[in-house]
């Protein structure tokens, strides 16, 4: 580990920082990364550590012991935490929340997944801005197959990836798709071999890495919101983006290199 890396251990998450890659570890292997409370908080205290670390320029999500996550800890769904319809709504909403907060990071996000990534861990991962999946990973729904609901995004991001029929399909039957497969439907940007997945996020990242992070704020901001809205709407949004990246010190910075051949050097503003 290099001086510029940084690694803090947080008990259920990790994070650490490593030539412009923030990793957040999700730490709960024994129970593949299922999420409790402590888990769950942590981790969002977690995304906005790397919103704020100036050393972060992409962050990935994963989970130790080789799997992302199963989900909730159905110990936590069977207590009297969850005895009653308010505290079921309170959880759900903060593991929305928490979730959406890795969509809407003003950095690009990435899911890296081996093993399980099923009911709130498959929530978390289409939550990220990128998938990238071993070959022989197991992703899906699964709520259904407890009668269970998944409360953190699948009827609003699935049916925008892969489309509404798609979307019931693995709703309806708690199916689980193979990396291979996550790719070939959509969901997945990258399926590798699990051995290869280290440097299948480097080799991911890099082309991020070095890019304004200014623009890179505004694009994802725009290309979110891009989901919604009629087409008026979204277009004045363009419009508007447009401006702001043009007024930017980076964007003048930018033409200014290309005329003189050189590599820009960005402000981040």
């Amino acid at each position: 580990m290099t001086v510029q890396e940084q690694t803090t251990r947080e008990g259920a998450v990790e994070y650490e920082v490593s030539d412009g890659i923030a990793t957040i570890w999700l730490n709960r292997p024994h129970v593949r990364n299922c999420f409790n409370w402590e888990q769950l908080t942590t981790f969002g205290a977690a995304l906005e550590r790397a919103e704020e670390d100036d050393d972060a320029r992409v962050v990935v999500i994963r989970g130790r012991g080789h799997t992302f996550s199963a989900g909730a800890d159905l110990n936590m769904l069977d207590s009297e935490f969850l005895a009653t319809s308010a505290n079921s709504i309170k959880i759900a909403q903060v593991s929305a929340r928490t979730f959406d907060r890795a969509f809407n990071l003003a950095k690009p996000t990435i899911a890296a997944v081996e093993g399980y990534a099923v009911a709130g861990g498959f929530e978390l991962s289409i939550s990220c801005d990128f998938l990238i999946a071993a070959d022989d990973a197991k992703i899906g729904d699964f709520h259904i197959r407890r009668a269970l609901f998944g409360g953190a995004g699948p009827i609003y991001r699935l049916p925008r990836y892969i489309g509404l029929r798609k979307t019931k399909e693995l709703l309806f039957t708690g199916k689980l798709l193979s990396g291979k497969e996550c790719y070939e439907w959509g969901i997945a940007n990258v399926s590798v071999p699990a051995e290869d997945i280290d440097q299948a996020i480097i080799d991911f990242a890099a082309p991020m890495i070095d890019k304004s992070s200014f623009t890179m704020r505004i694009t994802k901001m725009a290309a979110n919101r891009g989901l919604d809205g009629d087409t008026e709407t979204l277009l004045a949004l363009e419009s508007m983006t447009c401006n702001v990246a043009h007024q930017s010190e980076d964007a003048k910075e930018g033409v200014q290199a290309f005329l003189e051949k050189r590599d820009p050097v960005w402000k981040h503003r």
